[in-house]
């Protein structure tokens, strides 16, 4: 190949090919500092980039806006630590081969260091190093390492709270999956900064040990080397040796000393955005108080006798001075504050008043949760609230068993509301609202306990039952008498639970059943064509999928409730056919929720005489409900509620069999007076079902 050809294939090669490779040839040029002999002139330039990039290091660090900017500091860290020590062994060689010639035979950088920056006096140099070890050493790294232990430890174990929150807010609507896929990066790395940090800190506390010991080490194999093998006298040793191992040791102790502050300024600022030097100067200078009372002092301290009047008059009258200052613009700022105050910001802009928008319509939120202001904390991330946590979890449990996606929880605080109430609305109409204590935890009697607790007697907001409000630190004695121990949390989102789940087909609108059209049109395009609104309006499907919620009926097994519609939509426009129909295409559903999988259904009868007094009821009000006595309603309702109670106690499920003509009608007459007993008609027992008529109820 010739040169020309050779020269071309170098031109192709681009510039990112050599990106990135500066961190491993510093590595290897460090691993080989320690193995090869290096050249005073080579070792002095060593030296000069070693405190160059020590001060680099230094200055990104302070004018870096927050923490995690610099994300790579403990890896530069590592690296510079590394280059120093190798330096030190290259150092240490030529200091012990070359040192007895004297002057510069290790390097200008060591000569220098030695007789300039000391005076040549060993005895100082001494003193001045060992003072640099000690503010290294027990000053700051020891506070930055512990600082970095802490911050570590902190941010480890607020990592899931995080998470969590990050849920919550996704979950609530106020963040975009981009934004919370970003914000968990963010919580991530800030958790492997830290760790990181915290072990980098080791670094520089045992690079200031390494440090001590390569001092006594080089001093005493000096002595030693110069003694026996060259010949020298005693002082002489002691001079020439000392003076260049030290002057070695100051080279390598200042970037040291660099890199130990700028690891201290990383570790000490909090995770927020801005620079370092504005947030001292405006968080230090901004309360003209302390400096007043500072040029006080300073003044006193000037006209006392003997001391030195002219530097603390000067300092006295320039604090006093931006004392003056800082008052004056504060002032300045409240001013302003108030000419917005009592003019208005519209106002302030524009003396005619602003147009009204849409923006200005307030909308009611689908479901929403008002809180009294002792009850903040549950729903504070930042104070370890949980419960937005539970909401999450009461959503997604919920989304799963009715078949669609359950609006957010919108939350805020109520100052209206007494301190520990809470208000659960739907459509800003408020369906359940109850008193809890925040700072307890509620003992619910299941039905069966053994003893009584000490606490404050109350009610179970979800279901009702008897509990009692305790301290936690009862929750093991109330677990031992059989109480159901759960927190406030858990008491606020079962109740919503509660409330959402009887009133779930207020949830589902046009809106929903549009997207579970959607949805159900990618798995089964030809299903969904021509369905709304040739076969049935979107209304209509709607108001049949409310039906069935409103009944307990989960609209999971979309596809079946879509071919039930397309069969029977061409035949009737009754809701409440289609809806019947459509029960009894999910009959085995329906059973499998209500009993299980077990072969023999337990059910709850009407009397024949009673169910054929209802029939011809029915056909006298022309399918519209039964014209029931009063009484008789009263006596049936008790009647059933006995039967449900006893199906309860033995731990059956609760089901009144029926004929399809009455079961609508039976389900809307049993949903809130015994909403644990289901209503299900002959049609929708399936074929391998059997069925075991425990009580019938009669007149």
């Amino acid at each position: 190949m010739d040169a020309k050809a050779a020269f071309g294939q170098f031109k192709q090669i681009r510039p990112s090919t050599f990106k990135g490779i500066g961190t491993p040839v510093l590595v290897l040029a460090a691993l080989g500092m320690v193995i090869l002999p290096i050249p005073p002139f080579l070792l002095d330039i060593l030296f000069s980039f070693n405190i160059a990039l020590a001060l680099v290091v230094l200055l990104v660090a302070i004018y870096t806006d927050r923490p995690l900017d610099f994300a790579a500091f403990p890896t530069v860290l590592l690296v510079a630590t590394l280059l120093r020590l190798a330096l030190n062994v290259a150092s240490t060689r030529i200091v012990l081969l070359e040192g007895h010639n004297g002057g510069d035979a290790a390097g200008k950088v060591i000569e220098a260091f030695g007789s300039v920056v000391i005076g040549g006096n060993y005895a100082v140099g001494l003193v001045v190093f060992i003072i640099l070890i000690i503010i290294n050493f027990a000053v700051v790294t020891k506070g930055a390492g512990r600082i970095a232990e802490v911050s570590a430890r902190f941010t480890l174990d607020a990592m899931p709270g995080k998470q969590m929150a990050i849920d919550a807010d996704l979950n609530a609507g106020t963040l975009t999956q981009d934004q919370a896929r970003i914000r968990r990066a963010e919580v991530t790395r800030e958790a492997d900064f830290y760790g990181a940090m915290d072990g980098a800190s080791k670094f520089v506390k045992g690079d200031a040990i390494a440090g001590i010991m390569i001092l006594v080490i080089n001093i005493l194999g000096g002595f030693v080397i110069g003694i026996v093998q060259h010949d020298l006298d005693f002082s002489s040793a002691v001079e020439i040796y000392t003076l260049l191992t030290i002057g070695d040791g100051l080279v390598a102790q200042i970037p040291g000393l660099l890199l130990s502050i700028a690891a201290a300024l990383m570790v000490t600022r909090q995770n927020e955005s801005g620079d370092m030097g504005q947030m001292m100067m405006s968080q230090m200078f901004d309360n003209h108080k302390s400096l007043a009372i500072a040029a006080g002092l300073l003044f006193i301290m000037g006209i006392v006798p003997g001391m030195p009047h002219v530097a603390f008059l000067t300092f006295a009258f320039i604090t006093a001075g931006a004392a003056y200052f800082v008052y004056k613009r504060n002032m300045d700022k409240k001013q302003a504050a108030l000419v917005v105050a009592t003019k208005g910001p519209a106002e302030t802009k524009d003396k005619e008043p602003k147009e009204l928008s849409w923006d200005d319509v307030r909308h009611v939120d689908t479901i929403g949760l008002e809180v009294g202001y002792r009850l903040i904390p549950l729903v504070d991330k930042s104070q370890g609230g949980e419960l937005l946590g539970r909401i999450k979890g009461v959503r997604k449990k919920l989304s799963q068993e009715l078949g669609f996606l359950v609006p957010a929880v919108h939350i805020r605080d109520n100052l209206d509301l007494s301190p520990n109430a809470y208000r659960i609305s739907l459509m800003g109409v408020v369906v359940g609202e109850a008193e809890v204590r925040h700072d307890c935890e509620l003992a619910i009697n299941p039905g069966q306990v053994y003893g009584k607790l000490d606490g404050i007697e109350t009610r179970d907001p979800a279901f009702g039952l008897e509990a009692v409000w305790i301290t936690p630190e009862q929750r093991e004695h109330a677990q031992t008498l059989g109480y159901t121990v759960v927190d406030t949390a858990t008491v606020v989102a079962t109740h919503i639970s509660q409330l959402l789940s009887n009133n779930a087909a207020k949830l589902l609108g046009y809106e929903e059943v549009q997207q579970l059209m959607d949805m159900l049109a990618k798995n089964s395009p030809k299903l969904v064509d021509g369905f709304v609104p040739d076969i049935m309006p979107l209304g209509s499907v709607v108001k049949v999928m409310q039906n069935l919620l409103n009944e307990g009926v989960s609209v999971r097994d979309l596809r079946t409730i879509v071919q039930t519609l397309l069969e029977y939509g061409n035949k009737s426009n009754d809701t409440e056919v289609l809806t019947a129909a459509v029960r009894i295409a999910l009959k085995r559903m329906i059973v499998q929720e209500i009993s299980g999988p077990e072969l023999e259904i337990p059910v709850i009868t009407l009397a024949p005489e009673l169910e054929q007094m209802l029939h011809k009821s029915m056909q006298a009000t022309g399918g519209e409900g039964p014209n029931i006595e009063p009484g008789l309603a009263e006596r049936m309702q008790q009647s059933l509620l006995d039967a449900a109670q006893k199906q309860e106690m033995v731990g059956q499920p609760a089901i009144l069999l029926t004929s399809g003509m009455l079961r609508s009608t039976l389900s809307r007459f049993v949903k809130y007076t015994i909403p644990n007993l289901r209503v299900i008609s002959y049609q929708e027992i399936p074929d391998e079902k059997q069925i075991r008529i425990v009580s019938a109820v009669g007149q």
